[in-house]
């Protein structure tokens, strides 16, 4: 593997000095191997799980009585299904790109958050696949959108966006999962030949696929790596690309704009870091993790959300423009009705939350303020669910025709089963932090300086 690189004078170290390759794997593998489970890991997966049973129970709420259990209505037909959709979607989009990115171009502080946001892409996306597969009405004949070979001569629409989010997030969420899976195998083999009981010395060895740590397997491992970073990195741009083709390929009002691809990637790189940064500063705090979840991984990762945070605001101060310039009394109507009507609030809040807020990112002592640093996340994090939420009913809400106006909101099973999927993502959330390692064990021992000390099992991956 590489050599430790010089940092830059008066930068935050990645790894916290006095670390040796022994410490890391230590520190790392016990948080996974310790016999005792902490108490508030207990209490947080109870929580996760009860919230999952809601979003359960919603489900079958909605699978006895149909889609009329949520707020829909004729103009509205699209509500808090696709919102959340794109909001979860956008979510997992940052851990392709520390993942994939960030090595391609040699980053190496994204050591540290690498793991966890990798497997925070996979929950999301699991997450957001619950909503358009309810969403159909029928989900059990779901796989009619695949083309499958068929009698019914059933041909899939291949021009209908719809159709492109299956074939985008499907290969997005295949691509990811090898990606994190690869990286895996080594801190797995390191697992296996630390586990005490000889169940998890089974299991781990099972995963670990008979790796041994030979130059042949590094090799191998090194090329598949960086061959699926490759192929994972346009998918960061082309997946959100692709539904943002579910609003900008229509021609309502609002929708009907060229802008929405950029601005949509944009978009989820932004929401995606907040919540890597909403997750990774409880983690750091709860098991100690500060040696190498340092201050520079904040700082770095704050100036990415103040990066992106600018380039949605300039979207959304495009679409004002367009608006207005285009002279399309319809598109000016759009623009009125979003910052004057009836949902006026939601727009206002998005602003604040978006624009506003993050500004305070320039400051260098907001940035060193971990506290300060974890609200503005939050905060980012539900104005990006306002976005779509502005950008979906207010659109749909106030369309060409003044007598198919109608006000929109969710019902109690629309929010049972968003916040059900907050449920899910925290539950396998909950069981990743405890049989895998939230931080790669072999890339972390590549930023301490070679000891002659060698720890149990170090040979596996080092």
């Amino acid at each position: 593997m590489s050599q430790p690189t010089q940092q830059p004078p008066g930068s935050p170290p990645i790894i916290a000095p006095g670390h040796t390759i022994s410490s890391v794997s230590d520190k790392i593998t016990s948080i996974v191997l310790k016999r005792h489970t902490p108490r508030g890991w207990y209490v947080g997966f109870a929580i996760s799980f009860a919230l999952m049973m809601v979003m359960l129970g919603s489900i079958a709420k909605l699978l006895f009585e149909g889609v009329g259990v949520w707020g829909l209505n004729v103009p509205v037909g699209w509500g808090f299904a696709i919102i959340n959709f794109v909001w979860w979607i956008g979510i997992g989009h940052a851990g392709t790109l520390i993942s994939a990115i960030l090595l391609l171009f040699r980053q190496e502080w994204r050591t540290s958050i690498n793991r966890f946001a990798e497997a925070m892409t996979l929950f999301a996306v699991a997450c957001a696949g619950v909503f358009p597969l309810l969403h159909v009405g029928r989900p059990w004949l779901a796989y009619w959108l695949l083309p499958y070979p068929n009698t019914m001569s059933l041909t899939p629409q291949f021009r209908s966006p719809l159709l492109w989010d299956v074939f985008a997030v499907s290969t997005y969420a295949t691509v990811s999962l090898l990606f994190w899976y690869i990286g895996l195998v080594p801190d797995l083999a390191s697992l296996r030949d630390r586990a005490k009981s000889r169940f998890f010395k089974t299991v781990y060895g099972i995963f670990a696929l008979g790796w041994r740590g030979a130059a042949t397997h590094w090799e191998r491992y090194e090329t598949a790596y960086l061959l699926l970073a490759g192929l994972a990195t346009p998918l960061v741009i082309s997946v959100h690309t692709v539904v943002s083709f579910d609003f900008a390929v229509s021609i309502i009002p609002g929708w009907h704009a060229t802008i929405f691809p950029p601005y949509f990637v944009a978009g989820a790189i932004y929401s995606g870091f907040a919540m890597v940064m909403t997750l990774a500063i409880p983690l750091r705090k709860v098991y100690g993790l500060q040696d190498f979840i340092t201050m520079r991984h904040l700082q770095n990762m704050a100036k990415v959300i103040l990066a992106t945070g600018l380039i949605v605001a300039y979207g959304y101060a495009m679409e004002v423009f367009f608006a207005w310039y285009s002279a399309n009394p319809y598109e000016r109507g759009m623009a009125w009705n979003r910052m004057t009507g009836p949902f006026a609030w939601s727009y206002w809040a998005l602003m604040l939350c978006n624009v506003i807020t993050p500004q305070f990112l320039w400051l260098k002592k907001v940035r060193n303020n971990v506290a300060l640093l974890f609200l503005i996340c939050l905060i980012v994090n539900v104005g990006m669910w306002l976005e779509r939420f502005v950008i979906v009913v207010t659109s749909l809400s106030r369309d060409f025709l003044p007598s198919s106006w109608d006000t929109y909101a969710g019902t109690v099973w629309d929010w049972s089963l968003y916040v059900g999927t907050m449920g899910l993502f925290g539950t396998l959330l909950f069981l990743f932090i405890r049989f895998l390692p939230m931080i790669s064990i072999f890339e972390m021992r590549t930023l301490v300086p070679h000891s002659k000390q060698k720890a149990p099992g170090e040979g596996e991956a080092s």
